[in-house]
């Protein structure tokens, strides 16, 4: 009896875990956070801002999806998408608000 308890409560703790999401918004970096690049200046677009703001200053890149700002785990791949519209599959920590990239694609 012991065994089917255990085995209930850890397919119900494995349910519970938080599983892998869709995201779709902006990537940007944190510095310009709602991809407000127009006030930085670092460079004629955003694209070119978000990646100046990366390599000059030591922000990193985070999806902006119109209302939240979500950091990405994954800090190489974002740079090809800077300044798009991009889905980003993977998996959310509330509490620190960061996205375990599984994979982003264009959605231009």
């Amino acid at each position: 009896m012991k065994h089917v308890i255990w085995s209930l409560l850890a397919v119900a703790a494995l349910s519970a875990a938080p599983g892998k999401q869709t995201f779709t918004g902006i990537i940007t970096d944190d510095m310009c956070g709602k991809a407000g690049h127009s006030q930085m200046r670092m460079g004629p677009t955003d694209a070119e801002c978000t990646t100046a703001c990366i390599s000059a200053h030591g922000a990193t890149y985070v999806l902006y999806n119109g209302k939240e700002i979500y950091t990405l785990s994954d800090q190489r791949t974002p740079e090809q998408f800077a300044a798009q519209k991009v889905r980003v599959t993977g998996t959310l920590d509330a509490k620190t608000r960061t996205i375990q990239v599984e994979s982003i694609k264009s959605l231009r």
